[in-house]
């Protein structure tokens, strides 16, 4: 007896006995619970800042601000504009974000009653025909409808699963940012850096030029030796050198910028300029809960609670799978007949499905969901110890850079004064030429590392700011500002 022969001749209460016996068995298929005692705890105070940069607690995820506009350095901002527009990594993550969304969208349809049109057409004989034997033309249209019936929250968890996963998707695309941002203006802020100690060590050039100039201006008088001559021949030859490695290094720079911002490093250039950009001051003061909007640790966190919805999707895999189904429309042997009404014909039907045995499939699809989520709960640990980490390296760094600026300004002074009192010796004769060379090395290496100081300072300052997640302003803090070269501090 078919299933729509028995709804014919039966209370449908009682050809819905067995979908009620079913519920006796649902119980819940939810997810588990995560221990907290699991999640990542996280200390009281940061290290550096004298403890003010305090405990952070779960916040609202707060939309990305231009935080590179703080340098005040409209260069530095056109940059950063093209690389949000034209990175491949950012598409690249956007497309993943419309792939995920998608998917949602195909979850969510799961949930739906599934309604259709068909028709077909069949040739057919023998006992099956009404004539008992003789061949015939069934023709059939109509409708279709099917609706599974999701009393365990299978579909449920799926889709909420799926929408976690666009939940995490969406971080990354705003992580991409972020690091693409991050990426620019570390590269731009060491180019320019590259720029000032190229014309640095340019300046020295010229100055080894001129003291070559006297050095062979007295051997040819015949009041020095052509050692001394020598001597200045090859530290002019290897500053020259320093100057043709930076020339490298610029260019490698320049390459990657170039890649940041979607452009052939064939067709990008940028030309040489001075290092005027601002140094933004980050006050010590603001809370840690800025943390809290970190895209990657809000990514994490999604992906983990995904994790444990799909804990559920497996769980409920033990349940039934209970759908009705429906149909409606004509069928006739003749096509003159098909669309009269005493050719109609439907059917409604509910459907129960429960595998006896399965080899251990479900089972085994709850144990691989279980160690999934264990997987996205140490990820999720990770990234937050990761994320308080790199807080805690820029703020040691800024601290310390800071300081040393200072005693490495109070260097290039006294090497510069060293400088100038060795050279007007020598001319005037009175100390011999490795006295000025030795002088002249001292103050080429301290101004270099001067600047290397600086420029470690401003990569500091802009990983710090990627360590927060992209700015430091809380709803109540004062406007972001800013300080031209070497001004700033952190944490002290």
């Amino acid at each position: 007896m078919t299933l729509l022969t028995h709804l014919r001749t039966q209370p449908l209460r009682t050809a819905l006995a067995p979908l009620l016996a079913a519920l006796v068995l649902a119980g819940c298929a939810t997810a588990p619970a995560i221990d907290p005692a699991a999640l990542p705890s996280a200390p009281a105070a940061f290290k550096e800042g004298d403890g003010r940069w305090t405990h952070a607690f779960p916040a609202q995820v707060q939309a990305d601000g231009a935080w590179w506009k703080t340098f005040s350095d409209p260069v530095l901002d056109g940059l950063v504009e093209r690389a949000l527009e034209r990175n491949n990594s950012i598409q690249i993550a956007a497309a993943r974000l419309a792939q995920s969304r998608a998917l949602l969208q195909a979850a969510d349809a799961q949930r739906a009653p599934q309604i259709g049109i068909g028709a077909d057409a069949t040739r057919q004989g023998g006992a099956i025909t009404p004539a008992g034997g003789g061949a015939g033309n069934p023709l059939r249209a109509g409708a279709n409808f099917a609706w599974e019936l999701d009393l365990f929250g299978r579909l449920a968890q799926a889709s909420k699963a799926a929408s976690l996963d666009a939940g995490s998707r969406e971080a990354l695309l705003r992580n991409a940012r972020l690091v693409v941002q991050a990426d620019v203006a570390r590269s731009y802020l060491a180019l320019r850096a590259l720029d000032a100690e190229r014309a640095l060590v340019r300046e020295t050039v010229g100055a080894y030029r001129d003291t070559l100039a006297l050095t062979e201006r007295r051997f040819e008088a015949g009041d020095i030796a052509e050692l001394d001559v020598a001597r200045v021949r090859t530290e002019l030859a290897a500053t020259e050198s320093d100057a043709l490695a930076l020339d490298r290094r610029r260019a490698e720079v320049e390459h990657a910028l170039a890649v940041l911002v979607g452009d052939a490093a064939s067709e990008f250039g940028l030309d040489a300029g001075e290092w005027n950009t601002a140094l933004p001051v980050i006050p010590a003061g603001v809370p840690s809960t800025v943390l809290t909007r970190r895209p990657d640790i809000d990514a994490a966190r999604q992906s983990m609670l995904a994790a444990q919805a799909r804990v559920g999707v497996a769980q409920a895999a033990w349940f039934p799978d209970i759908a009705l189904t429906g149909s409606g429309g004509f069928a006739s042997t003749d096509l003159g007949d098909l669309f009269k009404w005493s050719a109609r014909s439907w059917g409604i039907g509910a459907l129960l499905s429960l595998p006896i045995f399965d080899g251990g499939r479900r089972d085994a699809g709850v144990r691989s969901a279980n160690a999934e989520l264990d997987a996205a709960l140490a990820g999720y640990r990770e990234q937050v110890l990761v994320a308080f980490k790199e807080v805690e390296d820029q703020l040691s760094s800024l601290r310390l850079l800071a300081e040393q600026g200072e005693a490495q300004g109070r260097a290039v002074t006294a090497a510069s004064r060293a400088t100038v009192l060795s050279d007007a010796r020598y001319r005037n004769g009175l100390v011999s030429q490795l006295e000025l060379l030795d002088a002249r090395r001292s103050e080429l290496r301290n101004r270099r590392e001067a600047l290397q100081v600086r420029s470690a300072r401003y990569q500091a300052t802009v990983g710090l700011v990627r360590a927060l997640g992209g700015g430091w302003q809380t709803a109540d803090a004062p406007p972001l500002a800013g300080r031209r070269a070497m001004g700033g501090s952190v944490g002290g």
